[in-house]
């Protein structure tokens, strides 16, 4: 059994997916991108803006399941440009504390809205 979850403070989809699905113990997050929930706008500027916003809008989804960072048990970071990897992953870690996530960082060659950072997380519930 699956139960979808959905927040209003984060970006609906943009195509036929859930914002999350509960699965037994665990949530699947689909991949966040940095479009402002309010506006439909992506944010813009500069990459760490782009992933704060990435991260923000997937913080939205994890309160909507009942959890936080902290249940987050695996991530995929999604680049177009390598060359970001430093300022993605400042920001990226400033929303954690301890027990890291696992995480892989692919580059791609493009991306959806064509941003520039695609953020997916796996987390338990429990």
């Amino acid at each position: 059994m699956k139960t979808v979850i959905t927040s209003n403070e984060a970006p609906a989809p943009i195509g036929p997916y859930s914002q999350a699905i509960i699965a037994g113990d665990f949530v699947f997050l689909s991949g966040q991108v940095a479009i402002i929930p309010a506006t439909g706008e992506l944010a813009t500027g500069d990459i760490k803006t782009e992933t704060k916003q990435v991260m923000e809008n997937i913080k939205a989804v994890l309160l909507a399941a009942g959890i936080d960072f902290s249940h987050i048990v695996k991530t995929t970071i999604f680049l177009k440009d390598m060359a970001s990897f430093g300022d993605v992953n400042e920001v990226y870690g400033s929303y954690f504390t301890e027990k890291f996530p696992a995480r892989e960082t692919v580059a791609v060659a493009g991306l959806p809205k064509n941003v520039n950072v695609e953020i997916s997380v796996t987390a338990l519930k429990a």
